[in-house]
C-alpha cells in the first residue's frame, strides 16, 4: 500500500510539470508495479509494447536512408576541402571504433545483463551463423524494396552509402533536388520519430510490466550495472583515448579542458548534442581554431563521430544479448560493432536516438528487441553522459585537425575574447 502511495506522489508530480523524461520514468515504475502485483495482467500488457515497436521499425529504413544520404551529399565539397577532410574523417573513425571495442569490452567484464532472463518476454529468435563469404554478400542488396519490406538494415544502409557518394558526384543543378527531398524527407522523419517518441511511455508501461511480470523485479539490479559499467567506460575512454591523442597532438590540456567546460556541462545537463553546438563552435574558435575549420569539422563530427554513443550502442547491444540469454561468439560480436558503425551515422538530431539504432542493429544481427525498450527507463540517465563525451571528442577533433593542419593558434586569450 504504501508503495502505491509514493507512487500516486510521483504521478502528482509528474502531472503538475509534465516532461516526457518525466512520464517514462512514471511509467516504468508503475510498470514494474503492475507486473509485480498482478503479474498475469502485466504479462498481457506486451501489446503496448508490440505496438510501439511497429511505430518505431516503420521509421528506421526511411530515417536512415535521408540521413544518410544528405549527409553525405551535402559534404559534397570534401573534395575542396582536401587534406582537412580526409584527416577529419580518418580521426573520426579511429576515434569511434575504439570507442566501440571499449564498450565491447567493458559489458563482457561486467557481464551487466547475464541473469536478466528477459527472454521469456520476447519472441524467441534465430541466431544465423553465417560464415564470413555469406555476412559480406548479404550485406549488399539485390532489391532495395525488399530489403526494405523484409528490414534488411545493413542492406539500406549500404544502399543509402552508395547512393549518397553518386549524388555528391552529381552536378550541382541536377543534384539540388534530391538532396533538397532527402533533406526534407530527413526532417519530417525526425518529426515523425518525434511524433513516436510520445507514445514511449505506453510502450515502456508494457514492456516493463510484460516483463517484470514473468521475470520478476531483478531486471533493475541489472539495469543499475548497467549503468555503472557505462560511466566507467566512458571514464576509461577519455582517460585512454582522448587525453593521450590530446597530449600526442600537442594540444593544451588545461586551455583545453577550459574551454570545453560549458559545452559539455550544456550537453550533460541537457542531455541534447545541438544544444552545446553553438557553445562549442564558440568556444573552439576562441581556443585558436580558424572559424572555417570549425564550421567543417564540427557538424560533420555530428554524423561521424559520435564517440560517446557508439560506446554506449556496442555496450547495450550485447546487454541484450545477455538479458536474452543468447550467447554471442567473439566473431560475431564483431560483426555487431562492424554493423552499428554503418547504423549509427547520421542520426545525431533524432530524439532518442539509441533506441532507433539498436533496433535497427537487433533486427540486422539477430537480436530480440523487445528488451531494448527496457533500456528506455534509464535512457535519460545513460544519455547525459554519453553527450557530453560525444561533444568533448568533437571538441577534440577539431582541435587535433587544426593542430595537423598547422592552423592552431597557440596562445588565443580566451577570457579576452569573452569579454571583447
Amino acid at each position: 500500500m504504501l508503495r502505491w502511495a509514493l507512487l500516486l506522489a510521483i504521478l502528482a508530480y509528474a502531472c503538475l510539470r509534465p516532461s516526457l523524461t518525466k512520464w517514462i520514468f512514471v511509467a516504468m515504475l508503475l510498470g514494474a508495479e503492475i507486473g509485480y502485483d498482478f503479474p498475469a495482467f502485466g504479462v498481457s500488457l506486451r501489446l503496448l509494447a508490440q505496438i510501439f515497436l511497429r511505430l518505431i521499425k516503420v521509421i528506421i529504413a526511411p530515417l536512415l536512408f535521408s540521413t544518410l544520404v544528405s549527409g553525405i551529399a551535402g559534404h559534397s565539397d570534401l573534395k575542396k576541402v582536401g587534406r582537412m577532410g580526409v584527416k577529419a574523417l580518418v580521426f573520426f573513425e579511429i576515434a569511434t571504433t575504439l570507442a566501440l571495442l571499449i564498450g565491447l569490452a567493458a559489458i563482457n567484464i561486467s557481464q551487466a545483463g547475464v541473469g536478466a532472463q528477459l527472454s521469456s518476454a520476447a519472441e524467441p529468435v534465430k541466431v544465423e551463423n553465417l560464415t564470413l563469404n555469406e555476412t559480406i554478400l548479404h550485406s549488399f542488396p539485390e532489391n532495395i524494396a525488399k530489403s526494405v519490406a523484409e528490414n534488411q538494415i545493413l542492406q539500406v544502409v549500404v544502399f543509402s552509402l552508395i547512393f549518397g557518394i553518386a549524388l555528391a558526384l552529381v552536378k550541382e543543378e541536377k543534384r539540388r533536388p534530391m538532396l533538397a527531398f532527402t533533406e526534407s524527407l530527413a526532417e519530417v522523419m525526425f518529426k515523425f520519430t518525434n511524433i513516436v517518441m510520445w507514445f514511449a511511455p505506453l510502450g515502456i508501461f508494457g514492456a516493463i510490466a510484460s516483463t517484470v511480470g514473468a521475470s520478476g523485479i531483478g531486471v533493475f539490479g541489472n539495469l543499475a550495472r548497467l549503468l555503472l559499467t557505462l560511466y566507467a567506460a566512458l571514464a576509461v575512454f577519455i582517460i585512454a583515448v582522448l587525453l593521450p591523442v590530446a597530449i600526442l597532438a600537442k594540444i593544451p590540456i588545461r586551455r583545453f579542458v577550459a574551454a570545453i567546460a560549458e559545452p559539455s556541462t550544456i550537453a550533460f545537463s541537457t542531455a541534447s548534442s545541438e544544444a552545446a553546438l553553438p557553445s562549442a563552435m564558440e568556444r573552439m574558435e576562441e581556443f585558436g581554431v580558424p572559424r572555417s575549420m570549425v564550421a567543417f569539422v564540427m557538424p560533420t563530427g555530428y554524423s561521424f563521430n559520435l564517440t560517446g554513443s557508439a560506446l554506449y550502442l556496442s555496450l547495450a547491444a550485447i546487454f541484450v544479448a545477455q538479458a536474452a540469454g543468447i550467447h554471442l561468439s567473439f566473431g560475431r560480436q564483431l560483426y555487431i560493432l562492424l554493423v552499428l558503425m554503418l547504423t549509427s551515422k547520421g542520426v545525431a538530431g533524432v530524439s532518442r536516438a539509441g533506441i532507433v539504432v539498436l533496433l535497427a542493429t537487433a533486427a540486422t544481427v539477430g537480436l530480440p528487441v523487445e528488451p531494448i525498450f527496457i533500456l528506455l527507463g534509464i535512457d535519460q540517465l545513460m544519455d547525459m553522459g554519453r553527450t557530453a563525451v560525444n561533444v568533448i571528442g568533437n571538441c577534440l577533433a577539431t582541435a587535433v585537425v587544426a593542430r595537423w593542419e598547422g592552423d592552431l593558434a597557440e596562445n588565443p586569450l580566451i577570457a579576452d575574447a569573452r569579454s571583447s
